[in-house]
């Protein structure tokens, strides 16, 4: 199995295979390492008994399956990597940023209070609890993930949970900041809160990539044919 002839066989199959797929690019390169591994293996039992490299390979390729019968159970694998992914962000991200943003306002400078809209309690305690139903979402996907193999349902449910509430998100808090007139406008200027914004930013940014890639793995429908 040294020479590109002789593994042609088997890097075509593991080929087609990859174009069927989607999913984290670390966990899909393991996938098809071992794929790739495990017909090698069986393709060199198969020259011990006498058949050609080719004919070895080929018939390898026979007994692990066509791609269209295969291709499901990886891509199965590969959605439960990425929902874990996504479970684990909006876990540990979500609270916090929320929790971050809460010590903000308890420290925020007294000189940029002012006095605020009946409503805006309320609105500022809807983001929080929409922040912290997030996250709950997002253990308890990691928790149903660790007892069922059934990952493109739950990897559908973390994507359209985050996309469906970005834009609710940022009319609520679009309407804070506004509301908040004099004190926030100054906000910007103060460095904890710029910093606070961009982190929020970023993984709001990092939330919105990682739901979109949970979408297209659950939608995933691999190829019918080689």
């Amino acid at each position: 199995m040294d020479t590109a002839f002789e593994t042609a066989v088997v890097d075509d199959y593991v080929g087609a295979l990859a174009k069927t797929l989607r999913g984290p690019r670390r966990a899909r390169r393991d996938l098809l390492a071992e794929a790739r591994d495990g017909l090698y293996d069986a393709a060199e039992a198969y020259a011990e008994e006498g058949l050609p490299p080719g004919e070895a390979q080929a018939r390898a390729v026979a007994d692990f399956g066509p791609v269209a019968e295969v291709a499901p159970g990886f891509q199965e694998e590969l959605t439960a990597a990425q929902s874990r992914r996504t479970a684990a962000l909006l876990f540990l991200s979500t609270p916090g940023v929320a929790l971050m943003w809460g010590v903000l306002w308890q420290i925020f400078p007294a000189g940029f209070d002012v006095a605020k809209p009946a409503w805006f309690e309320v609105v500022a305690r809807s983001v929080d609890l929409i922040q912290m139903a997030t996250g709950l979402v997002g253990a308890a996907v990691l928790l149903r993930l660790r007892r069922t193999r059934r990952s493109r349902p739950l990897a559908r449910l973390l994507g359209l949970l985050v996309w469906l509430q970005a834009p609710l998100m940022a009319a609520l808090c679009g309407t804070l900041m506004v509301s908040a007139g004099l004190a926030l406008s100054a906000f910007p200027g103060y460095l904890p809160g710029q910093v606070a914004t961009w982190i929020s930013l970023a993984f709001w940014t990092w939330q919105l990539w990682s739901a979109a890639r949970c979408l297209r793995s659950a939608g995933q429908v691999p190829a019918l044919s080689r």
